[in-house]
């Protein structure tokens, strides 16, 4: 799993970690019951505070996407692959909707973007 950081993003970065997290899960790199890096171990190789890492995970925790447990760090949840499994479905009949009215793809990302704001 490569997570990426954005430091000029307006998104702090346990926000950008978490989202890269659901983002590895999506594709298909991280399965469910897999342990995402320790905390410490990821916080020195991406060169953040480790408390950052966990705020990532603890935000991750919140959606039920991980599971921390004592000593064995973060691990990915049943619901994390399932609720991507869906996202992925709805995703799919959009696009194809969109397909069938004649809207491009960008035009369909900025209807998305008109969505989220």
């Amino acid at each position: 799993m490569l997570i990426r950081l954005d430091p000029n993003s307006p998104d702090p970065l346990f926000v950008q970690l978490a989202a890269a997290v659901r983002g590895a899960v999506a594709r298909g790199e991280v399965r469910a019951g897999e342990r995402l890096p320790g905390a410490r171990d990821l916080a020195a190789s991406l060169g953040l505070n480790v408390h950052t890492v966990l705020r990532g995970y603890q935000q991750l925790r919140n959606e039920g996407l991980v599971e921390l447990r004592r000593g064995r760090g973060a691990v990915v949840t049943d619901r994390a692959e399932t609720g991507h499994a869906a996202l992925h479905s709805a995703v799919a009949q959009v696009v194809a909707h969109a397909k069938r009215v004649g809207l491009s793809a960008d035009d369909l990302v900025d209807l998305i973007r008109t969505e989220f704001t």
